[in-house]
């Protein structure tokens, strides 16, 4: 069970952060505002990315709990005439 834990070991205490904060700084200097930024966003939409994967595993736990409907028989793929025209390869003389 100790070796579950381990890794709390190596969490950053105190003076570390001061030290990851003074390498952050020299390393991004001015753009550390948009690496923030940047790093927010990434998470904003990490966590949006998780919730419809949640919202999607909801849904198709609902419908297996649901009685099985009767569905149509699957219709062969429709072919659809071309909009534009084509053009040959071959020059004109």
């Amino acid at each position: 069970m100790s070796s579950l834990f381990a890794f709390l070991n190596f969490m950053p205490q105190g003076m570390e952060w001061v030290i990851i904060l003074v390498v952050g700084i020299v390393i991004f200097g001015r753009k550390l505002p948009d690496v923030g930024r940047y790093l927010g966003k990434s998470i904003v939409e990490f966590k949006k990315g998780i919730k419809g994967i949640e919202d999607d595993v909801d849904i198709s736990n609902l419908t297996r709990g649901a009685e099985p409907s009767v569905s149509e028989a699957p219709k062969a793929p429709q072919r659809v005439a071309a909009s534009a025209p084509k053009f040959e390869d071959t020059p004109q003389a």
